[in-house]
């Protein structure tokens, strides 16, 4: 069942669920397919997340109940709506200190040892469910729960770019520089967010990425963020 929420004046939240599953998310991305073929005049913006989209709209164009009609009229269809073919991208990872300086709270939190994070990290394929907090940041499902550990208490001001964290139950890549407060345990030398680059974002939401250990050596030759 789908819940069509208004947001203020000039937004409706449209809410697939309160869970992060692969079914749910599937009918968000066939509903935002459908959405975006239909070019309802008056939308300002379709933003999807885990298992909501929230619909933008300009209500000096097109008014409430005209939207909310059309928007249920979206959801009649979107099992027939035929999703691409995903895609799985293999993202090379350097684990360990002195690149994944937080390894050694990870295995402090998890009592496991660094290869035994290396491999449960590795060992799953991860679906994107969304992109967000900066440009190109992938938020991934489908992580070991053996090695989920909490947030840094005090976030860093600074983290790199290709940095591997983990907080709590999820995993993911910080595509600039910037804070963060994520334990990092490795660091990728692909560059997923480069704005002179076309598309600019490496990663889509719907890919699935698998990430693979490599050395510094082998970091060092494939490094783009330098």
């Amino acid at each position: 069942m789908i819940d069509y929420i208004p947001s203020g004046d000039s937004a409706f939240l449209v809410k697939f669920g309160d869970e992060i599953s692969e079914e749910i998310n599937r009918d968000l991305r066939a509903y935002f397919i459908a959405f975006n073929e239909k070019k309802i005049k008056g939308v300002i913006e379709c933003i999807p997340s885990y298992s909501d989209l929230m619909v933008l709209y300009d209500p000096l164009i097109i008014q409430y109940k005209a939207l909310l009609h059309q928007l249920k009229q979206i959801a009649e269809n979107i099992k027939d709506i035929s999703i691409p073919e995903a895609r799985t991208i293999e993202i090379p990872v350097l684990y360990g200190q002195p690149f994944g300086e937080d390894i050694q709270a990870v295995q402090s939190h998890t009592k496991m040892s660094e290869q035994e994070i290396i491999k449960a990290h590795s060992e799953n394929k991860y679906l994107v469910y969304m992109l967000g907090f900066t440009p190109g940041f992938c938020y991934l499902g489908g992580m070991n729960p053996q090695i989920a550990t909490p947030r840094k208490e005090v976030p860093s001001q600074k983290i790199l770019a290709g940095s591997v964290g983990i907080a709590s139950q999820q995993t993911g890549i910080y595509p600039i520089d910037s804070p963060g407060g994520w334990q990092v345990i490795g660091r990728t030398p692909l560059r997923l967010f480069d704005p002179d680059r076309k598309p600019e974002f490496l990663i889509q939401a719907g890919d699935y990425l698998k990430f693979y250990p490599i050395s510094e050596e082998d970091y060092h030759k494939m490094n783009e963020n330098d």
